[in-house]
Parts: C-alpha cells; sequence; structure tokens
C-alpha cells in the first residue's frame, strides 16, 4: 500500500493548476527523497483552466473573453539509495509560470475594452540536488541545493492601464543557487511520516529591455517625459526575488490498507517585487507605478485518503483549499484562492514499475482585479475552473 498510495500523492497533489498560490505550478516536492530504494520516476501534467472576467461599467462592461492558456507541466528524478542511512536525489521541475493574454476587445462586442492586449508569459526551470540522513530513532534531516532560472514578457494595453498602453518588458533568463533544508519522523509500522522543508529564495538580475508601441524608452523624444533631456535607457536589469516557501508533508496509516496524507504550503510573495527601470518611475500624473504586479503572501493544504483496492492497484482522493485574500489582484494574476478535488489511482504492472493517473478540478474564487497604476477594481473575475491530468511512471531498480 505504501508504495503506491504515496507515487500517487507526490504526482496530484502538486499545484497543477492555473490557480495556485501566486506563480506557483509545481509546488517543489521533495517527495521523491522518500521513496524506497534506488527509485526514477517521469511525470506530466496538462492543464486547461478557463478563466474569464468582466470589465466594470466605467470601462463598457463587457466580456474580457478567455484570458489563461492551457499549458503543460513536466517533471522527472532519480533518487539513490547509498547506504542504510544515506540517500540522495536529482530532480528537474518548472516551480514558477503565467501564460495570461486578454483579447483585444471591440465595443459591443467580446474581449476587454479596459485590459485588451495585456499579457503575461513567465517560464521557469529548477534542478534540485538532495541528500538525506536518518538516524536510529526515525529522525531524518534533508537539504541540499536548488538552481532556477526564470524569464518573463510582459505587455499592458487597454484603456485601464493609461498612459502605460502599449508598455512592454522583456526580461531575458537568469539563474541563481538556492537552499532547502529540512528534518522528518518517521513510524514505518503505522505508515507515518511527517516531513518539514524550508525552500529558500533565489534572486535573479534579469537582462531588461523596455519599449513603448515598439520604441525603446532610451528612443523616446525628451519631450515624452515634458523634460529638456531623456533620463532613460533602454537596456536595464531588473532584481528579481522569487518567493521563500515552507512545505508540510504528512501521512499515517488509519485502518489496514487504508493511509490519511496531505500537505500545507505557504508562500512569501510579498516580498516578489518587479520593477523595471522605466516602468518603477514613469510619470503618469498621480504617481508611481512601483511593480508590474503585487502578490500577497498566502497558503495552501490538501487533505486525502488512499485505499488499497488490490495488491497492485490503489485509489485515493483529495480536496485542496487556497485562502481567498480579499484583495485586489493583479490582471496579470487574475484569481484568489480556490477549492480543488482530485482523484486517482496508482497501478503496478510489475514489481518494478508504477504508473499513476489522476484527473484534478478546480474551483476558483471571485477575484475582483485592478491595476497598480490607480488602485482601482477595472473587472470582475466570477464562476472561473480548471481541469488538470496527471501521469507518472516509476520505476524501481
Amino acid at each position: 500500500m505504501k508504495t503506491l498510495v504515496l507515487t500517487a500523492t507526490s504526482l496530484m497533489l502538486a499545484p497543477l493548476a492555473a490557480d495556485a498560490i501566486g506563480l506557483d505550478r509545481s509546488g517543489q516536492p521533495v517527495t521523491l527523497l522518500f521513496e524506497d530504494g534506488n527509485y526514477a520516476e517521469l511525470s506530466f501534467g496538462r492543464i486547461f483552466p478557463s478563466i474569464d472576467g468582466k470589465d466594470i461599467a466605467l470601462f463598457g462592461g463587457q466580456s474580457s473573453g478567455s484570458v489563461a492558456e492551457n499549458y503543460s507541466q513536466v517533471g522527472l528524478g532519480v533518487k539513490y539509495q547509498f547506504t542504510d542511512r544515506i540517500s540522495a536525489s536529482l530532480s528537474f521541475d518548472q516551480p514558477y509560470g503565467a501564460n495570461i493574454t486578454y483579447p483585444i476587445g471591440t465595443p459591443g462586442g467580446e474581449g476587454s475594452l479596459a485590459l485588451g492586449g495585456t499579457a503575461v508569459t513567465i517560464d521557469s526551470r529548477a534542478l534540485q540536488a538532495l541528500g538525506r540522513y536518518e538516524f536510529d530513532n526515525g529522525i531524518s534531516v534533508h537539504g541540499g541545493l536548488r538552481y532556477q532560472e526564470i524569464q518573463a514578457d510582459v505587455r499592458l494595453a487597454g484603456a485601464a492601464t493609461g498612459a502605460l498602453s502599449g508598455y512592454r518588458g522583456s526580461f531575458e533568463s537568469d539563474g541563481d543557487l538556492g537552499y532547502v533544508i529540512g528534518a522528518a519522523y518517521e513510524r514505518p509500522e503505522i505508515a507515518l511520516r511527517v516531513a518539514l522543508t524550508y525552500i529558500s529564495s533565489t534572486t535573479h538580475d534579469l537582462d531588461t529591455r523596455e519599449t513603448v508601441n515598439g520604441i525603446g524608452v532610451g528612443e523616446l523624444p525628451a519631450a515624452a517625459f515634458g523634460l529638456p533631456v531623456n533620463p532613460f535607457t533602454t537596456a536595464t536589469v531588473t532584481e528579481v526575488d522569487t518567493p521563500e516557501a515552507i512545505h508540510l508533508d504528512f501521512q499515517t496509516g488509519i485502518a489496514p490498507g487504508t493511509l490519511l496524507f496531505g500537505d500545507i504550503r505557504y508562500a512569501w510573495y510579498g516580498d516578489t517585487i518587479v520593477s523595471p527601470a522605466f516602468y518603477d518611475v514613469a510619470p503618469d500624473g498621480v504617481r508611481n507605478f512601483d511593480s508590474l504586479t503585487t502578490i500577497e503572501d498566502n497558503y495552501e493544504f490538501n487533505i486525502g485518503i488512499g485505499r488499497q483496492i488490490t495488491d497492485r492497484f490503489a485509489g485515493f482522493a483529495s480536496f485542496g483549499y487556497e485562502r481567498l485574500t480579499d484583495t485586489l489582484i493583479s490582471p496579470l494574476a487574475p484569481t484568489d484562492g480556490t477549492k480543488s478535488l482530485t482523484i486517482g489511482g496508482s497501478f503496478e504492472p510489475t514489481d518494478r514499475v508504477t504508473v499513476t493517473g489522476g484527473l484534478r478540478y478546480d474551483w476558483i474564487t471571485d477575484a475582483d482585479v485592478g491595476t497598480q497604476i490607480n488602485g482601482l477594481q477595472i473587472a470582475d473575475f466570477d464562476d472561473n475552473s480548471a481541469i488538470s491530468l496527471g501521469l507518472n511512471v516509476g520505476f524501481r531498480f
């Protein structure tokens, strides 16, 4: 039971939908390190978000159309047991991401008049190397290094973006090294395990090019700023910190063949500020813009039950919840809180191979969307959802 159910939860409880905390996508899992013996796995997820909103009456009140694009998630890893006490893992994941595009609206038709043409693309990848040492009393410690790369492209358009309509910020890829540290307590006779893991922030110096309507800001005439000399340069560097996070995984047997499992994740997104040089200080007649997006610190949890059905098949179901922040949400990440249901199963065709699949449905909480330009609401996002499909293949060697 333990092998089958744990393989299932390690795949399907990762935040595979477009609504996870901030820009989270993989959840930065460490569960691979707790697999028995030598083990390798490959996972694939496909996410189908359905996210649309409606401009407030001031901007015409028409539907934005679908703003979130479908996307895929890939993960792979290998874990090796060197001795009874020492093991290590190496894994790849895609920790952060965004794919949002607001269709350009026409009066009386579909598409946002307030935000039409606004878009953001964020891509990331990470390689994580961890080691683990087990003591005699069920306690173990784990930790290691995590190398992450991120890149992004942001466009602002529509009536609600004011003087910055036509702005584009292109952020080239940059990597940084962070660390992971944690501890766990286990009692194998009752399938009990509690693991607490801290994941550090990483700092990325992103080479940045800012343009307005295709013209580099350093190439704009000084008169555009009401100044005798243009104070801006087109190519700059933007420093961005990814959020530090803490993750608690737990499981315990509650009856023969039955496992209770879950996890809690908290991420400090308040420290993730994106302030490219021109955007940060460009005059709008009111105030400075500070950051392209503002995301609140937040938490989410999942809890579920796995059940061994036959010697080679186990099923599981879980419920997930992300806290509603109830604040004005950035149009570049137009979701705020969620509830989810995941169901799936894990099958062992041989003693060495495990195949796990699952389906997750997310009910995305209503969100009030606004901009950092004037701090006012510009759209309502209601009755949205996402469907996620996941497949994991594990091999013991």
